[in-house]
C-alpha cells in the first residue's frame, strides 16, 4: 500500500534533505538521493546472479555452540535485513553450504505467499545455510543488501508471492526467482539506499529499546509507589 501523498512527501524532504522528489517513471522512483538522475536498468536476475540450496540442517541439528547456523524459520520469527550473526549453532557436515557474507537468501517454504516473498543479505561469512533456503550469489555490480530490500519491498515482492505456489505450505523455488526481471541504479546509488535504511532500522531498534526500558521502569514503580 502507498503511504501519503504530497505533505508526507514534504515531510521526508525536511526530515532528509539529502532526498530529492524526482518525475517518477518505469525506470525513476519518485525519491532519489541529490546528484543521480540515471535512469534505472532493468535486467534479469539469471544473467546478474549465481543460485544454490540450503542444505541438510534442521532443528534437530542445533547444538549449545558451534559454527553458525541460519534456519529458514528464523526468517520468520526473527527477520532482519541484514545477517551479520545467529544465535543458533551445529557441527559441520560433509555438503554443508557456508555463507561467503556476500549473497542474498529467501524461504523456500512458507504459510502464506505474502511471508515467503521476504529477503535476507548475508554479511559474514562462515554461517552454515540450512535447508528449505535458496541462496541468490549476485555479481559485483549488485548489492546484496539492496537486492535484499528489493525482493522484500520493491516491485519484485509482487512478482514474487505470485510465484509462490501451494494451499497449506506455500513453495518457491530458485527458477521463480532467476526469471525476476529487476530495476535497479549504479551500485554507488544502491549502497547509498542501502545504508539509508540500514540507519533507519538502527534507530528503529535504539527507539524501541528505550520504550522497552520506559515500560520497566514504569512497571516498577506502579508496583513500589502504592501501599
Amino acid at each position: 500500500m502507498l503511504i501519503g501523498g504530497g505533505q508526507m512527501l514534504n515531510n521526508i524532504i525536511t526530515n532528509y534533505p539529502q532526498l530529492a522528489v524526482r518525475s517518477h517513471s518505469a525506470n525513476t522512483p519518485r525519491l532519489r538521493f541529490r546528484g543521480f538522475t540515471a535512469p534505472w536498468e532493468k535486467k534479469k536476475l539469471s544473467t546478474e546472479c549465481n543460485f544454490s540450496k540450503g542444505r541438510g540442517y534442521s532443528k534437530s541439528d542445533i547444538q549449545s555452540s558451534g559454527i553458525p547456523l541460519l534456519l529458514y524459520g528464523t526468517m520468520y520469527t526473527d527477520y532482519k535485513t541484514a545477517i551479520n550473526k545467529t544465535d543458533l549453532y551445529s557441527s559441520f557436515k560433509e555438503g554443508a553450504l557456508l555463507s561467503n557474507g556476500y549473497e542474498v537468501v529467501v524461504p523456500a517454504s512458507g504459510e502464506t505467499t505474502e511471508d515467503i516473498a521476504r529477503a535476507s543479505a548475508i554479511e559474514r561469512g562462515g554461517i552454515i545455510i540450512g535447508g528449505d533456503l535458496n541462496v541468490i550469489y549476485p555479481n559485483k555490480s549488485i548489492s546484496p543488501y539492496f537486492l535484499a530490500l528489493e525482493l522484500t519491498h520493491g516491485a519484485s515482492h509482487k512478482h514474487l508471492t505470485k510465484k509462490a505456489q501451494g494451499i497449506s505450505v506455500v513453495h518457491l523455488h530458485n527458477s521463480d526467482i532467476q526469471d525476476l526481471r529487476i530495476t535497479i541504479p549504479s551500485l554507488p546509488e544502491q549502497q547509498l539506499i542501502g545504508n539509508f535504511f540500514r540507519s533507519q532500522d538502527e534507530n528503529i531498534s535504539a527507539t524501541e529499546q528505550q520504550i522497552s526500558k520506559l515500560k520497566t521502569m514504569k512497571q516498577a514503580c506502579l508496583q513500589q509507589m502504592f501501599v
